[in-house]
């Protein structure tokens, strides 16, 4: 073998062992390289300090070197680090890195990467003392506290309604329902509605939505008895006053006719009948409604007439209507109250106050 090729083969092979020095330490730090003897570390040196010497002994082996490459004892680098959280928690981790390379080919080393393995363990210890209060029986320091009674407790009559046409089998209870229209009606069972405030109004619509929803499959029954259409009818008027839309519109007068339907004679349902049409501008198809629930003695079915007066410019007759109806019902504050709207020259009479 030349002395070229042997210088070609011990720079190469210079080339290697540098090269695979440096790689493994990139993969330890600074401190960890100059406590850890690895024998590659002492191979590099050797080559470093006696480079005559490796040409000689590289001459009679460099062939083989690339066909059966000896197994180089593993290195093992090891870190442990130890990280100092929060106080009352304490965490340690220790990171452990085996590193085996293993010697091969010029070609396989340009190819293949080193394996390495990383095994965690993390373990917390949290602190399990905390200071807390029983709310139930103590009060927070520093916080005032309101002292509240319970008073004036009023229960909801339990009502009970057939959900269909001639038969109660099947009941529904309308409790709540009918406490709801019972609580809204002063505000907004007529046009224009009156709140006392926005968040009131809001609040009404919500309910209202809800309860409808909830009513409307037994009163879109085919059979739905004439109480669940009355109800249906109820809650639908309130919700046109309240411009919720004209589904509103459609389904009240579409469940007061089938109510009268079932009871032609009914005050109530005539009453709602010919109020809806009379204050959405059908003065003369609602009178026929409201003067057939008046003849049966229903006071409000009196007061929506002198209303239709009102607005069809019979002023004269309203107030005549409306103090007749205050002399029969002496106890009656609301009467007098819509007279004075009119004698104030205010047209909706259902704009009253609702305290």
């Amino acid at each position: 073998m030349s002395v070229s090729n042997i210088s070609t083969k011990t720079t190469t092979s210079r080339l290697f062992i540098s090269g695979l020095f440096m790689s493994t330490l990139g993969m330890m730090t600074a401190a960890q390289a100059d406590e850890t003897q690895s024998p590659y570390i002492q191979l590099y040196q050797n080559s470093v300090n006696n480079p005559v010497n490796n040409i000689n002994n590289n001459t009679a082996t460099a062939t083989a070197t690339n066909t059966n490459p000896p197994k180089a004892p593993a290195a093992r680098i090891t870190s442990t680090r130890t990280i100092r959280p929060a106080a009352n928690t304490s965490a340690q981790t220790t990171n452990t890195t085996n590193i085996t390379p293993t010697i091969a080919t010029n070609t396989e080393l340009q190819q293949a990467e080193p394996i390495v393995r990383v095994s965690n363990s993390i373990r917390y210890r949290e602190n399990t003392e905390t200071n807390s209060i029983d709310l139930l029986s103590n009060n927070l320091p520093q916080i005032p506290t309101p002292q509240l009674s319970v008073s004036d407790i009023s229960y909801v009559p339990t009502i009970l309604i057939p959900q269909t046409q001639n038969s109660n089998a099947a009941l529904l209870d309308v409790s709540l329902l009918d406490d709801f229209i019972n609580e809204i009606n002063p505000h907004a069972r007529h046009y224009p509605p009156n709140f006392d405030n926005i968040s009131q109004r809001y609040n009404s619509k919500i309910k209202l939505k809800e309860l409808e929803a909830w009513l409307r499959p037994y009163a879109d029954a085919p059979n739905a008895s004439y109480e669940v259409l009355l109800r249906a009818t109820k809650l639908n008027s309130i919700g046109r006053n309240l411009d919720l839309g004209s589904d509103f519109v459609v389904r009240a007068s579409t469940y007061v006719t089938k109510a009268i339907e079932r009871q032609p004679n009914s005050a109530e349902a005539n009453f709602l009948y010919g109020m809806m049409l009379s204050e959405g501008g059908g003065f003369k198809a609602g009178r026929k409604y409201l003067d057939k629930a008046a003849a049966q003695g229903y006071l409000e079915a009196e007061q929506s007439l002198a209303q239709t007066d009102l607005l069809t410019d019979q002023r004269s007759q309203a107030l005549e209507r409306l103090r007749r109806l205050s002399i029969q019902n002496p106890n009656n504050r609301q009467l007098q109250q819509q007279i004075n709207i009119i004698e104030n020259g205010d047209y909706y009479i259902w704009n009253l106050p609702t305290n």
